[in-house]
This record gives structure tokens, C-alpha cells and sequence, in this order.
């Protein structure tokens, strides 16, 4: 099993590797391709090679003339199978964070909470992968504060960082009435402001953490992007005066999630290769958004 995981993670990340050099020969085809429908002269940079990529063009089908991007081998499989997610802590983790951690438990379906322990990163990986484990939740904490979420894929990748902050859980809510019970039933999902590369990028890394809901679904979990800050929300609706009257409830818990990293590999690979992270001098960059507009 451990050669075969080693095995497939070389042939990843060779994919990978051929991603940019798959990337520029497709823009050399699409600009051979443009000035033959519009009648314009080949471009001088591309005559010694237009011969060959007129012959590739000729070639290719609807699924072939758009090279396929490593996101699409990441999530090939997702539609599938369902998500099947496992939420941890940090070695000895405070109450709050035991707390915490048994609230995300019910916000992603399918999901199972194991209490740390001794267990190493590696052997919690090893062993999501050999159960057929899609994601891996790491949750973490500063002085009983959960202040970080990390969001692995399996079997390869990505892994997204996240700070977390201003954290209200069901528990610390003291009207326990106003908030309700919790359903179980699967959630629409409503993703707003996440529209540059990046912001794609981390919303099909959320997104994917949940099965299709049925269309009837009544729960609702929202993220939405403000100054790179994405904040969580949970709730239900319910139509009380018919269909043209909703009453909007949230049920808890709320967060906001500040990304600062995404790893092209599992959490426990220390040597796996940066997609993006968030340099010190970006944080004088006031105006300039990553995540969106």
C-alpha cells in the first residue's frame, strides 16, 4: 500500500509538472485556430509550427482541444461518491475545542469526529486513506480559542489553511430556543464573492466538502467573501405564511475563515509543493483583493 501511494503521488505530481508546458501549447493552437476563422495571416512567431499544430488541431475532439487542469484530477472522482470526512484536534485539546470540533461533526454530512490522542498526522493520514476517506478537518486552537482550520484532500491533495475567527458556537449561545435543533438533512450551499482564480479555487476546495442536497432541503450553510475574510453561516428557513412568506433562522455555529496557504499535497507532506501562501508583504496590499471583488 505504501509503494502504490508513492507510486500514484509521483504520477500526480508529473501531471502537474506537464500542466504549464500543456497550457502554452494550447494558446499557441487557439491563436492558429482564431486567425484561420477570421482569415488573418498565421502570426510570424508560430510559422515554423504550423504545420504540426494544424495537424493537432485536426486531431482533437470537444473533451481534447481544452487542455484538463490538475483541479480536474483532484475532484475526478466526486461526483462519484459522496464526501466521507474526519474531524480531529490538536493534541490535547481544551473543552472548547472538544466543543468546537463536535459542532463541525454536524455541520458536514457524512463526517466523524476521533479524539486525537497520541496519534501522529502521518498515521491518521495512512489510515483516512486506507478507509476511503475524501477529507481530513484539522482543527486548532490558541488558549482555548479555535483559531485554525485545515482542510486536506485525500488522496493527494490540496490542502487548504484557514485562520479562524470571531467563533460563536451553539454552546456558548445561552437561548437555546432561538436556535433549534440541528437537522441532518443534506444543505444547499450559497458561495458569494469568490469569482477571481484564487477564490475559485478555494470554493471548489469547500464546496466539495458537501453532498448534493435534495431540492426540498430547508438548511442552507453560506459563504461569503468580504475583504478576504469568508464568513460562515448556518440556518434554516421555514414557510409559515405560505410560499411568498419565509422565516430565515440561524442555527449556529458562525466563523469567519481567512485563507493563508494552499498545498498541493496532504497535510503531513512537508516537502509538497506551494500553489499559493500569503507573503508579509502582502498585507499592506489595502486595496487589492485576492478572494474576490
Amino acid at each position: 500500500m505504501l509503494r502504490r501511494n508513492i507510486r500514484m503521488r509521483r504520477e500526480y505530481l508529473y501531471r502537474k509538472s506537464l500542466e504549464g508546458k500543456e497550457r502554452l501549447l494550447y494558446e499557441k493552437k487557439r491563436k492558429i485556430r482564431e486567425a484561420l476563422e477570421e482569415g488573418k495571416p498565421i502570426p510570424t512567431e508560430l510559422r515554423n509550427e504550423e504545420a504540426a499544430l494544424r495537424q493537432e488541431i485536426d486531431l482533437e475532439d470537444d473533451y481534447t482541444a481544452i487542455p484538463r487542469s490538475v483541479i480536474d484530477d483532484e475532484y475526478a472522482k466526486a461526483a462519484e461518491r459522496e464526501p466521507k470526512i474526519l474531524i480531529t484536534t490538536a493534541r490535547d485539546p481544551s473543552q472548547p475545542l472538544v466543543q468546537f470540533a463536535k459542532e463541525l461533526k454536524f455541520i458536514f454530512p457524512n463526517a466523524e469526529r476521533m479524539n486525537r490522542g497520541g496519534q501522529i498526522i502521518n498515521e491518521i493520514i495512512e489510515s483516512c486513506r486506507a478507509r476511503d476517506f475524501t477529507d481530513v478537518i484539522l482543527v486548532h486552537e490558541h488558549r482555548g480559542v479555535p483559531d485554525g482550520l485545515i482542510i486536506s484532500h485525500l488522496p493527494f491533495g490540496p490542502t487548504a489553511y484557514f485562520g479562524l475567527y470571531n467563533v460563536v458556537t451553539r454552546h456558548d449561545i445561552k437561548d437555546k430556543k432561538s436556535i433549534g435543533t440541528m437537522p441532518g438533512v443534506y444543505p444547499h450551499l450559497v458561495i458569494n464573492n469568490l469569482s477571481t482564480k484564487l477564490g475559485e479555487r478555494t470554493a471548489t476546495i469547500l464546496k466539495h466538502l458537501f453532498p448534493v442536497p435534495k431540492p426540498d432541503s430547508k438548511r442552507i450553510i453560506t459563504f461569503a467573501n468580504q475583504s478576504d475574510y469568508i464568513s460562515f453561516r448556518h440556518h434554516v428557513y421555514e414557510k409559515q405564511g405560505g410560499p411568498k412568506s419565509l422565516e430565515l433562522k440561524e442555527i449556529g455555529p458562525r466563523f469567519e475563515m481567512f485563507l493563508y496557504q494552499i498545498k498541493l499535497g496532504t497535510v503531513e507532506q512537508k516537502e509538497a509543493q506551494n500553489e499559493w501562501v500569503l507573503r508579509p508583504y502582502m498585507n499592506t496590499t489595502k486595496k487589492r483583493k485576492f478572494l474576490g471583488d
